[in-house]
């Protein structure tokens, strides 16, 4: 062993040293080689060879050798030039001839020459070349010698002879070099003669070096040789050149004069060129006579800047351009606004006039409304006054006035002014208040006061009462509680609204007490007590008594028409009190009154006197109440009473001692004290005359003193970082004083307090900790106690900056920034070493926003507090940390001086029209590494920067990083202005992991564009992927959804991304999608680019959409309008329903559907200029005869604007809109091509609209064209419809039903010539038709679109990456030290080579197991009826997948089209022989790929996955033929149409069971199945990724299922069809029928393989909800979307019965809902009825005609026809 170690390093050092002696240093090269040293110019352009098979290594050998080319020449703008292009699948052009002007730019060039990727077509590079790079713009001179160079590395995939020819043929001198596997014969027929000289064919790259110099120094003798050829044929040419010295003048907003001083030689003419520099108008030109030197330019736009380009044109050749720019003026604007004469709902406008114009524009509308849209206003040049009416009182409205000129418009002129407040009642006044009501009365307001509304609630309650009155001045409001505040508003009533509200409270008087009450008829055991009525409206009187030294409480209730009452059962010689209250109908009782009586001795005898009578006392009042007192009135008759004794004593607690005050019999009153406060007293007050006190007449009643009262309203104000003020409003009472308690509410401190006198009621608070929340309580001081305390919150103000963050990172320096604090006067800044303590501190005045630590430690996680100071105050420490960056492996350059953070980059002018949600991808995973992230986030901050507006208003920016799983770094909605945008890029951290690219891609799609992250209806959603290496998992499948859904994609590659998979990726086409970059140093070379073609696709007037496998600019309405599979059920009136193919659902538009969008959601920006209507569609036959609008815009006032009209029973279709001056124009065709689409079968419109003309193609073949005028823009404040009746009746719209399929708007006209009917049977050309939805992938020959190389292979292993090193070696281990925080995240490793795809063995059993591909299909067994449950047995062999539930075949069907191919079927011929698969393509000649793995695992899955659909699909098409032709073509029922059932998906784990489907129709009879095994059920799972082929077992045939009723007949010959029978029960699945003959020539039908099973949704009895028609005017104003954002707007209530609409004919004008249609529509004579009248309600046809018969009774065409 030891020997052959000593053998193997010999060998290797042996190698080694060959290697050095072989490999000269690039100084020895250099050295060496030839230069030439000619005089003779020349234009050489190399084309490169950048397909798969050359490699990314050999490509850097390919560059050398391109360098060692370069340096050989005298490279120069006006010497040697050298051009470049790359091709592989598809060429680029690299550079021009005249990109570069120097020798050192154009080896940058080189070094930067990126890697393309793809096949190899030589033939097509060559072509290439010859058309852009060998052209005069291109930088290609006459009279120059042209070379070109191939260098490639295999054979051409396509013929490179005749592209080589013309080459020569233009005298272009080729020379070919072929590298490694390159076809010898293919590089002769290429290059020029002699072949000895121009053909070089090495056997590798690295050897390419050796045929520099021979190369080099042929070409440059071959060019100085071509050189004199060249010159001995020209005869001393006259000087050319371009012309000098442009300038502009004459500037004016519509045109600007250009001059120039003419050119050298004999100028024939000059051409000029211009153009608007922002990109979005057309190249204009014009010529003028070479003895010209000006020409004036006009027709222009104002305010635009023009780029101009002037040549002069020779005899034979054009001069290099001369170029320069100007910019129009503005349109003269008006002046002199002035808002006057304003009232409650009118103001008027008034303005200077403006020479020239065309007319003026007037928008207003209210600043405080944001629902209501802009009015508009459009007069004539002659006004310059206008009125505003139906304004809203007291709004501030905001009036912006244009002067118009044409299409154009100037600057806007705004005013401001508010509207007068409607005028409010007066002096509010409320008497007669009662204890259940109050009287009103105020002031009129105004003399045209339609009434009042009165509201009264009760102060702080939540429900409000309302009376509304005429015009009175008084209102008497009733049924009010007792003792209540209520609050009342008068408001007054117009016509415009109503008024403010003049308001004011009122307090309810407390329930009356019962009055005077006295005792009488005194015995020993009873005793009667009477009473006044204190009002009439008293219920109840409750009465209670009880011992007044203790005993039982008795009480009984009295009724209401009662004053008396004797109490009985009473005991001898004791005193009682008495309680009466009165409780009212409301059941609310008032307090009661009280009186003492005392029972008499048994023994007693009452003789006879004869001294006076004695009246007692009566009306006992206490009032006067306070904290310490209570006053005690009452009234006696009795004249001889010589003092009263006033007893009083508390009822709380134990009551207490009792007290008494002798009050002089002349007194009637008297004030108690000191009471305790909060205490309720009973009172008796005793009369004594001259014989002494007498008990039977006391008079008792109780009070309550006032509780403390508290001082009220505590405010804190003067907030400082430390101190606050305290202000409070003082108690109603006097007090001692006021005590402050405060302390920090988190408890940080104990409370401190301070105490002020009564006359205070502020303090200020000083020396309190800043930013801290402080408690504060005061509370009012008495003699008796303390009150409830006030209690509040202050918090000082922060003594800290916001925004600290650090920047510019390095390995041994950090630096950190923050937003200043205006008051500080120091700042002191602290960063320490979480690792090992080290620590630095600074102070920096107030006024510094950075400071850089340097001399730190690598790779270290530092902590920087900042902590402000305000003088001798400092405030808490703000924090943040990072880390350092690890230390270079090199030696670190010297760090760049700190700048400040960068400004704000302006937008570029491409730009600043883009509106759009816009959301960046970005890989993050291990292979990018922290250098390479940091270089993204600086493309991210340069690209995201070129944008203008960030917010609602313009573009949203989100941003989403991602590995093995994605993060959102923030949503759409996160940021609204550019700044935050910027600076939230900037903080984005590296995350790390796996590439999955795809699972991305699908959080994107699920959770940023969505309403709650942000995303906007009717905007562009824009998805910009970054990545470096090949996804992980599958991302064809999700981008497919996303770009089918209208998502524009980008996607960026680098390093070892897969361009491939870039481009299956992103949207199409690719050269506008796709960007590919070695390395992400060389990503500045296409981000103008990328920006450019970003900001292109984010314009809001035309968003992309993918349309037949390109990316084009236009609206998807069928989306638009929720006509899609996802969300129809919510559109009410419509049902889905398969279409022209089985896999295209289309949407059956029911009778007054209705459907329609706000205008605003579907073209925010309004129309483009130019665009096309595609709309695949079918009248159905009951589609009324009478015309009606297939689509159109209506304006706020239900007028038409623009749409498409058919005319069912003139067979015609008309095209309308408003040219630019606002007139209604309308063109009408009636060909026999447009008669077509009126036969029932699907049809494909194209409406083609541009400035002159309007054209219409059906079925992709024109049918006519029409001239008209340019379009003016529609408003945006109506609604878009569909079907639309033109003579709707009434106040309601009808609509018309038919069936759509495809509706879409592109902004272009050449789309009809582009489009190839791919929809319809009888047009469709698979080779030229992409796949159909829903489909998979079949065998066929016929040749698709080119595309990039096959299916990728699996990742092999990953090579080293170039620049970044190996991880350095660990460290040894420093002592332990104490427990510190998480480290950061440690550099990424070297990603290991990729595991093969081998499964492991199987581990312990789980919940389920891998699924296995499909095996063959074996025949269905039909579904058992359920059993009974039985316990869980043994598991079963896995079967054949199961129906979803145990669906039956359906019963009579709905209406549904035939999808089969032109033609009506052929009778049956006998049955044809199954047709074998057919042959495999031809092998194509080049099969290698670049460096990734060979694993086959994909390829062998899609290989059976082709075999199993082609053995589906074969089986059974005929037997599915069969079924459709059976189904009938006229509608009969609104019911569940199922399609034909699809075969057997993949094979997923079951799931719970379905719901009973349906009894289906009885098929035919099959024979019985074997019972089958049941295998044991599963739970269910989600879906599993694809598992290894797996071997099936076929399950035996299920128990047959019960026999089915009678059938409903044989097939026969197609009839007429009939009604619905009754359901039948289920029957058995029948037999295959024998294969049918062959038919016509057809197409790969993919929904043989998942087709369009539609239910058609039912429709509700009340299915169309009235959302206002346009005669109703509803469509003016529309709020936010509404829940259903698919609802229909402006769709009627329930029709009418047909009196209803009989009288309402002999009401209306029968033609007010159209007049605004083509004049054809609205003449009531234009249709003659069958007896020369008209007739109004079908002006066609007569009452009662069948729907599907013409006028004279012949049948229509049968609707199934094609």
């Amino acid at each position: 062993m030891e020997a052959v170690r000593l053998r193997r390093e010999g060998w290797c050092l042996l190698v080694f040293m060959a290697l050095l002696v072989c490999v000269p240093s690039p100084a020895q090269g250099q050295a060496d080689q030839f230069v030439c040293t000619s005089t003779s110019i020349a234009d050489i352009v190399i084309l490169v060879d950048g397909s798969w098979s050359i490699g990314r290594l050999n490509f850097r050998l390919v560059r050398n050798f391109l360098e060692s080319l370069v340096t050989a020449f005298d490279v120069d703008i006006n010497k040697t030039r050298i051009g470049l292009a790359q091709y592989s699948g598809d060429p680029r052009i690299e550079w021009h001839l005249n990109a570069f002007p120097s020798k050192e730019t154009v080896m940058d060039a080189v070094k930067n020459l990126p890697y393309k990727g793809g096949n190899t077509l030589t033939g097509l590079a060559l072509t290439y070349i010859l058309e852009h790079s060998f052209k005069t713009e291109s930088g290609a001179r006459p009279g120059v010698p042209k070379i070109g160079i191939l260098i490639t590395d295999g054979k051409s995939q396509d013929d490179v002879i005749p592209p080589a020819l013309s080459l020569r043929e233009a005298g272009i001198e080729l020379f070919a070099i072929g590298v490694k596997n390159a076809d010898e014969n293919e590089l002769q027929s290429i290059a020029s003669p002699p072949i000895e000289t121009h053909v070089y064919n090495v056997a590798d790259f690295n050897i390419m070096s050796s045929i520099v110099e021979g190369l080099t120094r042929i070409v440059c003798e071959r060019v100085e040789e071509q050189d004199k050829e060249i010159k001995k044929d020209v005869v001393t040419p006259e000087p050319q050149g371009p012309p000098r010295d442009l300038v502009t003048s004459e500037v004016s907003p519509r045109s600007f004069r250009v001059s120039w001083s003419a050119a050298p030689g004999s100028v024939q003419k000059y051409r000029v060129v211009y153009h608007t520099t922002s990109g979005t108008g057309h190249l204009e030109e014009t010529t003028v006579d070479g003895s010209e030197s000006s020409v004036l330019l006009t027709n222009l736009n104002a305010l635009t800047e023009y780029a101009i380009a002037v040549f002069a044109v020779y005899a034979s050749a054009s001069s290099e351009a001369l170029h320069g720019s100007q910019t129009t003026l503005a349109l003269p604007a008006v002046s002199q606004v002035e808002l006057y004469d304003v009232g409650h709902s009118t103001m008027r406008v008034r303005w200077s006039s403006v020479e020239g114009v065309s007319g003026y524009m007037v928008l207003y509308t209210p600043l405080s409304l944001e629902d209501v849209d802009e009015t508009e206003l459009r007069l004539p040049e002659s006004v310059t006054d206008v009125h505003l009416i139906s304004l809203r009182p007291d709004t501030e409205y905001t009036v912006t006035l244009y002067a118009l000129y044409g299409d154009e418009a100037s600057d806007p002129v705004t005013s401001q002014e508010t509207t007068l407040p409607l005028p409010s009642p007066r002096n509010l006044r409320v008497f007669d208040v009662k204890h259940n009501s109050a009287k009103l009365s105020w002031d009129p307001a105004a003399e045209d006061v339609n009434g009042y509304r009165v509201g009264y609630v009760i102060t702080g309650g939540i429900q409000t009462n309302e009376v509304k009155a005429g015009p009175v001045t008084s209102l008497v409001l009733k049924d009010l509680a007792s003792s209540t505040e209520y609050t009342a508003a008068v408001f007054a009533v117009y016509d415009e609204g109503q008024s403010e509200a003049l308001s004011g409270s009122f307090v309810t008087l407390a329930l009356p007490e019962p009055l005077h009450p006295v005792t009488s008829d005194v015995s020993a055991g009873s005793f009667r007590i009477s009473w006044t009525h204190p009002t009439d409206d008293v219920l109840l009187y409750k009465l209670a008594w009880e011992p007044l030294d203790g005993g039982d409480n008795k009480e009984v209730v009295v009724p209401g028409d009662k004053d008396t009452f004797l109490l009985t059962d009473l005991t001898e010689r004791t005193e009682y009190e008495v309680f009466l209250s009165a409780i009212y109908k409301d059941g609310a009782e008032s307090n009661p009154v009280s009186v003492l009586e005392t029972t008499l001795d048994r023994s007693t005898t009452v003789a006879p006197t004869t001294t006076v009578p004695r009246f007692g006392l009566r009306n006992i009042a206490v009032d006067e109440e306070t904290t310490s007192s209570l006053r005690v009135s009452w009234e006696t008759d009795d004249s001889g009473t010589e003092q009263f004794k006033v007893s009083y004593r508390s009822l709380g607690g134990d009551g207490g001692r009792a007290e008494t005050t002798m009050v002089p019999g002349t007194q009637r009153s008297v004030v108690l004290q000191p009471l305790l406060s909060d205490t309720e007293y009973r009172l008796t007050v005793s009369p004594i005359y001259m014989d002494g006190e007498d008990h039977h007449l006391s008079i008792s009643s109780r009070g309550k003193t006032l509780p403390l009262a508290s001082p009220r309203d505590l405010r804190v104000s003067e907030e400082w970082y430390d101190r606050l003020r305290v202000s409070w409003d003082p108690a109603p009472f006097p007090t001692q004083g006021y005590r402050i308690v405060y302390q920090p509410s988190s408890g940080v401190e104990g409370p401190l307090e301070m105490f002020v006198g009564d006359d205070v009621n502020t303090l200020l608070l000083l020396s309190l900790l800043t930013d801290t929340e402080y408690s504060i309580k005061v509370t009012a001081s008495y003699t008796t106690g303390v009150s409830e305390p006030l209690e509040g919150t202050g918090k000082t103000l922060h003594l800290g900056v916001k925004g600290l963050s650090t920047y510019q990172v390095r390995s041994t320096s950090m630096c950190v920034q923050w937003q200043p604090l205006d008051q500080a006067s120091l700042y002191r800044v602290t960063i320490e070493s979480l690792l090992n303590g080290q620590r630095q501190e600074v102070s920096v005045a107030g006024s510094a926003s950075r400071q850089c630590f340097h001399d730190l430690s690598p790779n270290s996680q530092y902590k920087i507090s900042h902590y402000s100071q305000l003088q001798a105050l400092e405030g808490p420490a703000v924090t943040t940390t990072d880390t350092t960056l690890p230390a270079p492996t090199q030696p670190p350059t010297t760090p760049p001086t700190t700048t400040p953070p960068p400004t704000i980059p302006p937008a570029k002018e491409v730009c600043k029209a883009a509106k759009a949600d816009l959301v960046f991808l970005v890989d993050g995973s291990w292979s990018i590494g922290d250098d390479n992230f940091q270089k993204i986030t600086r493309f991210l901050y340069s690209t995201v920067g070129s944008l203008d507006m960030i917010g609602l208003e313009g573009t949203q920016v989100a941003i989403a990083q991602f590995s093995d799983d994605a993060r959102t770094e923030f949503n759409l909605n996160a940021h609204s202005d550019k700044e935050s945008l910027l600076d939230a890029i900037q903080r984005i951290s590296y995350k790390g992991g796996n590439t999955k690219t795809g699972r991305a891609m699908k959080h994107v799609k699920d959770a940023i564009f969505t309403e709650h992250a942000g995303v906007r209806r009717g905007i562009p959603k824009v998805l910009v992927v970054l990545t470096d290496g090949r996804s992980q998992d599958d991302v064809n499948k999700v981008s497919k959804e996303m770009q089918l859904e209208g998502y524009i994609i980008f996607a960026i590659g680098f390093a070892d991304a897969d361009y491939g998979e870039l481009v299956n990726m992103a949207s199409k086409p690719s050269e506008r999608h796709v960007f590919f970059v070695d390395d992400l140093d060389a990503v500045k070379k296409i981000e103008e680019q990328l920006i450019t073609f970003v900001c292109e696709a984010a314009t809001a007037t035309c968003p992309s959409l993918l349309m037949s496998g390109n990316t084009l600019a236009g609206f998807r309405m069928m989306e638009m309008f929720g006509l899609v599979e996802k969300s129809y059920s919510s559109v009410e009136g419509v049902s889905m329903e398969p279409g022209t193919f089985n896999s295209f659902p289309c949407y059956r538009l029911h009778k007054d559907a209705l459907v329609s969008q706000p205008t605003r959601y579907l073209h925010p920006e309004g129309l483009p200029s130019d665009y096309t209507l595609t709309i695949l569609f079918r009248l159905l036959p009951d589609t009324p005869q009478e015309p009606f609008a297939l689509w159109e815009i209506l304006n706020n006032n239900s007028e038409p604007l623009v749409g498409v009209i058919l005319d069912n029973g003139g067979k015609t279709l008309t095209f309308f809109n408003h040219d630019y001056k606002g007139d209604f124009q309308a063109v009408t065709f009636d060909s026999p091509d447009i008669k077509k689409i009126f036969h029932g079968s699907f049809h494909k419109l194209h409406v083609a609209i541009s400035k002159t003309v309007a054209k219409v193609v059906i079925d992709c073949k024109v049918a006519g064209e029409k001239p008209i005028n340019a379009a003016g823009n529609i408003t945006t404040d109506g609604v878009e419809m569909l079907g639309r009746m033109v003579r709707s009746r009434g106040r309601r719209d009808n609509s018309a039903p038919f069936q759509l399929q495809m509706f879409d708007i592109v902004c272009s006209t050449s789309w009809p010539s582009r489009d190839k009917c791919c929809e319809l049977p009888g047009l469709r050309k698979e080779e030229d038709c992409p796949a159909m939805p829903h489909a998979c992938t079949c065998s066929q020959d016929s040749k698709g679109p080119p595309g990039p190389s096959g299916p990728p292979g699996g990742p092999g292993i990953r090579g080293m990456r170039g620049s970044q090193g190996e991880p350095g070696s660990t460290g040894p281990h420093g002592p332990p030290g104490e427990m510190g925080p998480p480290g950061p995240q440690g550099p990424p490793g070297p990603q290991g080579p990729s595991g093969m795809s081998i499964q492991g063995p199987p581990g312990a059993a789980g919940e389920r197991g891998e699924k296995g591909e499909m095996g063959p299909a074996g025949p269905q067994g039909v579904p058992g009826s359920p059993g009974v449950p039985g316990r869980d047995g043994p598991p079963g062999q896995r079967g054949l997948p199961g129906k979803e539930g145990p669906q039956g075949r359906q019963g009579t069907s709905g209406p549904i089209g035939t999808p089969g191919a032109p033609g009506a079927p052929g009778s049956s011929g006998p049955p044809g022989p199954l047709g074998d698969a057919g042959p495999p393509g031809p092998q194509g000649v080049k099969g290698e790929r670049g460096e990734r793995g060979d694993i086959q695992s994909q390829a062998v899955v899609r290989s059976i996955a082709r075999q199993v659909c082609e053995q589906l699909i074969q089986s059974h098409l005929s037997r599915y033929n069969s079924i459709l032709n059976q189904i009938p073509s006229q509608s009969v029922s609104v019911r569940p149409v199922p399609g034909p059932p699809g075969e057997p998906g993949r094979p997923g784990p079951r799931g719970p069971p379905g719901e009973q489907g349906a009894s289906g129709r009885p098929g035919f009879p099959g024979s019985n199945g074997q019972s089958g095994r049941p295998g044991e059920r599963g739970l269910p799972g989600e879906k599993g990724e694809r598992g290894l082929t797996g071997v099936g077992m076929q399950g035996a045939r299920g128990p047959p299922g019960p026999p089915g009723a009678p059938g409903e007949g044989r097939t026969g010959s197609q009839g007429p069809p009939g009604r619905p029978g009754t359901q039948g029960s289920p029957g058995r699945p029948g037999t295959p029928g024998s294969t049918g003959p062959s038919g016509p020539p057809g197409y790969c039908d993919q929904s043989a393989c998942m087709g369009y099973n539609v239910r058609v949704q039912q429709l509700s009895p009340n299915a169309y909800q009235n959302y206002g028609g346009p005669a109703s005017n509803q469509y003016r104003n529309f709020g936010g979307p509404a829940p259903n954002p698919y609802q229909n707007y402006g769709a009627p209530a329930p029709g009418n019965s047909e009196g209803q609409e009989e009288e309402e004919d002999e009401e209306e004008d029968p033609y007010a809902g159209y007049r605004a249609y083509p004049p054809q529509y609205h003449q009531q004579n234009y249709y003659p009825g069958p007896h020369g009248n008209t007739e109004v309600r079908s002006p066609r046809y007569p009452r009662g005609a069948d729907g599907g018969h013409t006028s004279n009774g012949e049948p229509l065409e049968n609707p199934e026809g094609h």
